[in-house]
């Protein structure tokens, strides 16, 4: 039913949709302008629009139209461009649109003809046009124009076309096929390029609208040159008087010709024409592209009383043209003979040591004329080392000799200018130039920018790599100049300079044969020899230096305390010790060079920091504070010692105290090491019996000395007993040491506390090096006011001076045994933290990897 109901709807409004309604308007209406009263055509009531839903649907993207309900009116909204709606340009232009009521449903269908007004003026695409003619072009040729544009119709499109006024052009206009209007320029009259050469014209669009509307284009036509002008002179005939003998190069005319012409078709070159001699061109020249006619050769009255020159000028176009004239030069006699210079025998190579007084050329001069005129005055032009000798049989010859001695390298040639001049007025002169080429003698020894070279090697380099360039300078020539480099052999500790060292004979570049180290070879010194090639050869040689640049390649070794199994240190100390007691005393030993050995201590583990601190650098472990029941028993403390090179090494020990409460023994046992020798050697034994009898003698003197002195002694009631006023064993601590050492380097070793102990230390020490450690107790508690400890210390310490004597002694002795390989190298007296006194002694091994063994007893 409902399908039936659709159809019987359409049916009905069918009719009226078939119906259209037009209009027309013309374009750009102003907005609110009426169309027409769309209620009155279409026969509607406006009561019943008024109640009855409208609606108006226009087929574009713009709502150019509108109805008014109350008037019935349709109207403007948007002024309508005829040329935006309708841009392909049909001969009729329509709007589209549905009126649409609602209630019932009724549809007009209405078409708006849009005609077209002159609102568009025509224009050019181009609004300047550049034309290149060429001036030989004929009348009648043609040159296509751009033409203009028009977005109107009808008679408002483009009518004519418009040329401004020109005596040389003109228009044509043509229509195409689909009506569409094409212009040409036509040349009229020939071109001038001399006359014009830019002709500025105005083509102009005229549409046929009302009222016209026109748009233009600035046409700028260029005339190309062609050759059809000849070149002209500013005379036929030129006549110049000159004097004879005129100097060369002076200016006789400039000559000026001119060609109407531009470009290549106004270029002109001049040249003298076949009716000019020789001889003449032989005395002037003529610059082709200047036309200057200057003076080339001598001028002689006697010769040629006038010269006749011809010359053309001749531009440089396709078909060139050209124009001529004719010059006259009048010669006015003068003193027209220049004097001569004759020259023989010339030496033009010698050698720079050619001696003084050697005869180098024969000179003669003459001159024609007589008289003053025919006096000649010859001289050198510049103060050489060199001249002329008059000869005693004939008068107008001279000898060119040497007067100095030559050298090459300051001069290698020389160029003698020798000037005659006669005594006519004006005087006239000649001269003549004679080349002396020098050549080379070894008279030269080869020469180093420097006398003395200073040059730094970093330690640890790669064999083969360049050290330096050595280059001397040798002014000489060829196989005089030629030199060779090589090193002065000379021998270091067996070592010859060639097996450290290597140049290159050629060019001086210094080489490193091997691998250098600091710690070993801090430098050397020796000399480089650069020697010529001439005959007999000279040679020069220059003092090197190498100076071998320490790197941190060395790792700081723990020496103290010591490690019987390299791992951790185990110590005891008592649990009354007091604050700022020493516990134990760290030293790392750095064969590196000063800054890269200074060595510091931090704590890198502690059990307890508040109850131990550790001196940066010295490496001295204290106590902060009194132990307490509440501290635990053990400590491990681990120490880094580290270096202060670049990058920092390193190297720990780890130490493990154990707190007692009463007093531990003086010593701890440790295990003994193997040694690379046999300790019972010749000089070891007899240094032990030494060492043994004196400590025996000393230990006796001190017993004997202390009984005397306190049965002599008056006892006090508030003094302590004889034996607390020496020692006292709660207060006592590890003596402090000092390092004392003939090197510019210092090291410095604190041993445990031992009884009966060895150590071997393999570290690398400078060869020949001695130390002497002594020590002096410190806080051992003596009495201020007992004389009889004074004594006793004093008397201590001349038994130590003599140990030392003796120590000395053994050493000295040690050095007529090389078959032992060992250097004694310092002793040590030192007092522990228990009041027992220890001696050090300590052998470097030579043969052993460098290393050094130390015994305490």
């Amino acid at each position: 039913m409902a399908y039936w109901a659709s159809v019987f709807v359409l049916a009905a409004l069918w009719p009226g949709a078939l119906s259209v309604t037009r209009y027309s308007i013309a374009e750009e209406m102003e907005r609110g302008s009426v169309v027409a009263n769309l209620a009155a055509d279409l026969g509607l009531e406006l009561g019943g629009l008024a109640q009855r839903e409208v609606k108006l649907d226009i087929f574009t993207n713009k709502k150019y139209l509108d109805f008014n309900k109350k008037t019935g009116e349709l109207y403007i909204v948007e002024r309508i461009d005829r040329e935006y709606l309708c841009p392909a340009k049909p001969t009729s232009c329509f709007l589209k649109l549905d009126f649409i009521i609602e209630t019932p449903l009724r549809i007009f269908n209405i078409e708006l003809g849009i005609t077209d007004i002159n609102d568009n003026a025509p224009h050019f695409r181009r609004d300047r046009v550049e034309l290149d003619v060429s001036e030989s072009a004929t009348p009648g040729e043609r040159f296509s124009l751009p033409n203009a544009v028009d977005p109107d119709v009808g008679i408002n499109t483009i009518k004519t076309y418009k040329l401004s006024t020109s005596d040389h052009f003109t228009i044509e206009i043509q229509t195409g096929s689909d009506g569409t209007q094409y212009v040409d320029l036509v040349l009229t009259k020939s071109l001038d390029r001399e006359e014009k050469a830019v002709h500025k014209l105005i083509l102009t669009a005229v549409d046929g609208g009302v009222p016209v509307r026109s748009g233009t284009a600035n046409i700028i036509v260029r005339v190309q040159d062609t050759n059809d002008n000849p070149p002209q002179f500013d005379k036929q005939t030129y006549t110049i008087n000159m004097a004879e003998n005129t100097p060369i190069g002076t200016l006789v005319v400039n000559l000026n010709a001119t060609d109407l012409d531009e470009g290549s078709n106004s270029e002109i070159v001049y040249s003298f024409t076949l009716y000019t001699s020789e001889k003449t061109q032989d005395v002037f020249t003529l610059n082709p592209n200047t036309g200057e006619i200057t003076v080339k050769g001598t001028i002689d009255y006697e010769d040629m009383k006038f010269y006749e020159m011809h010359i053309e000028a001749k531009d440089k176009g396709a078909h060139p043209l050209l124009g001529q004239c004719k010059i006259m030069v009048d010669v006015t006699d003068m003193n027209d003979n220049f004097p001569e210079i004759t020259v023989q025998s010339v030496k033009n190579t010698v050698p720079e040591n050619v001696p003084v007084g050697t005869v180098i050329a024969l000179v003669g001069v003459s001159d024609r004329d007589t008289g003053d005129n025919g006096k000649i005055n010859i001289s050198i032009h510049e103060a050489m080392p060199f001249i002329l000798n008059k000869s005693s049989d004939r008068p107008t010859h001279y000898n060119l000799i040497v007067s100095e001695p030559l050298d090459r390298e300051k001069v290698p040639e020389y160029d003698i200018t020798l000037i005659a001049r006669d005594t006519g007025k004006p005087p006239l002169s000649d001269n003549e130039t004679i080349t002396v080429h020098l050549l080379d003698v070894n008279d030269n020894a080869p020469q180093f920018p420097q006398s003395f070279y200073t040059i730094r090697v970093m330690e640890n380099n790669a064999p083969g790599s360049l050290l330096s360039s050595l280059t001397a300078f040798d002014p000489d020539l060829h196989e005089n100049q030629y030199l060779v480099y090589f090193i002065i052999e000379k021998e270091i500790a067996n070592t010859s300079m060639s097996m450290l060292f290597s140049i290159n004979p050629e060019n001086g570049n210094l080489y490193a044969l091997k691998t250098f180290d600091y710690e070993i070879e801090k430098e050397f010194l020796f000399h480089i020899e650069a020697r010529d090639s001439g005959s007999p050869p000279l040679s020069s040689n220059v003092t090197v230096h190498i100076i071998i640049v320490d790197q941190n390649d060395n790792a700081p070794v723990i020496v103290s305390p010591w490690r019987a199994h390299g791992s951790v240190v185990e110590e005891k100390i008592p649990r009354s010790t007091d604050k700022g007691s020493l516990v134990a005393k760290v030293i790392a030993l750095d064969t590196d060079s000063v800054h890269n050995s200074r060595i510091t201590y931090q704590f890198l583990q502690v059990t307890d920091a508040s109850l131990f601190s550790l001196d940066q650098y010295n490496g001295e472990i204290r106590t902060m504070r009194m132990f307490s029941y509440k501290d635990s028993r053990h400590h491990r403390l681990v120490v880094v010692a580290k270096d202060n090179g670049e990058p920092a090494l390193s190297a720990t020990v780890t130490i493990k105290l154990l707190t007692v409460e009463t007093d531990v023994k003086a010593y701890s046992d440790m295990t003994e090491m193997p040694l690379e020798y046999d300790i019972f050697s010749d000089i070891n034994l007899y240094l032990v019996i030494g060492l043994a009898s004196v400590s025996f003698l000393l230990l006796i003197t001190i017993l004997v000395t202390i009984v005397l002195k306190c049965q002599k002694a008056k006892p006090s009631k508030t003094a302590p007993p004889c034996r607390n006023s020496v020692i006292s064993e709660r207060n006592s601590t590890i003596a402090d040491s000092t390092l004392v050492s003939n090197d510019a380097y210092w090291y410095s070793l604190f041993l445990a506390e031992t009884r009966k102990g060895k150590l071997v230390v393999r570290q690398p020490v400078p060869k020949g090096s001695r130390y002497i450690v002594s020590s002096i107790p410190r806080g051992t508690g003596l009495s201020e006011t007992s004389d009889s400890a004074a004594s006793t210390l004093q008397v201590g310490i001349q038994w130590i001076r003599v140990i030392s004597f003796l120590i000395r002694f053994a050493h000295l002795f040690s050095h007529y045994f090389p078959r032992h390989k060992k250097l004694f190298y310092f002793q040590r007296m030192s007092e522990n933290s228990f009041g027992q006194t220890n001696v050090l002694i300590c052998n470097n091994h030579l043969d052993s990897g460098n290393f050094f063994e130390c015994h305490k007893y």
